[in-house]
């Protein structure tokens, strides 16, 4: 039983449904193994858990939505 495990930041219902479908989509194809045969696990981290630059990704979220890039 192959298990695909992907760590990210919050995601709502539709991005996890997609990711999902899509990683068991993918995976499926390329390793030509059923679809049923996968396990996928979601681990969703708060952003004040996860730092990218030496800064908590929250303050970099905020950031970029203060420039109009988020």
């Amino acid at each position: 039983m192959p298990v695909i495990t992907l760590e990210a930041g919050q995601m709502d219902k539709n991005q996890k449904d997609s990711l999902i479908a899509e990683l068991t989509r993918v995976a499926s194809d390329i390793l030509k193994i059923p679809p049923d045969a996968f396990v996928v696990y979601l681990k969703e981290n708060q952003y004040d858990n996860i730092g990218v630059g030496g800064e908590i990704l929250r303050k970099g979220i905020k950031k970029q939505i203060k420039l109009g890039k988020g």
